[in-house]
């Protein structure tokens, strides 16, 4: 099993930036696939980013890219996600989530990809 904790969400003004960590336990994720999903009030939870079990291939959601990175330290288990230019429309509840390896990267912008969830962290972008 692995556990998964998100922290680093908080108050922001479009246009600035804030960092979110996943930091995982009770089992390495250098094995894993990683992912951030994010949830707005009253709509279902969408894909954001992925990373691979290495760090060396990532994809991104159109509505992110270019704003967000998506990256990972597997030394320390865990998983980031920094995120630039925020705007109001980025304002969700974000998720992280771990899967096994071993498929295409497109696979992992859905959420039966992944068998692990973090309780979430809120980000809000004040206009």
């Amino acid at each position: 099993q692995v556990q998964l904790v998100e922290s680093g969400g908080g108050l922001v003004q479009a246009g600035g930036s804030l960092r979110l960590s996943c930091a995982a336990s009770g089992r390495a994720i250098s094995s894993y696939t990683m992912g951030w999903f994010r949830q707005a009030p009253g709509k279902e939870r969408e894909f954001v980013a992925t990373i691979n079990w290495s760090g060396g291939s990532t994809y991104y959601a159109d509505s992110v890219k270019g704003r967000f990175t998506i990256s990972r330290d597997n030394a320390k288990n865990t998983l980031y996600l920094q995120m630039n230019s925020l705007k109001s429309e980025d304002t969700a509840v974000y998720y992280c989530a771990g899967g096994l390896s071993g498929w295409s990267m497109s696979y992992y912008t859905t959420h039966g990809a992944y068998d692990y969830w973090g309780q979430g962290t809120q980000v809000t972008v004040s206009s």
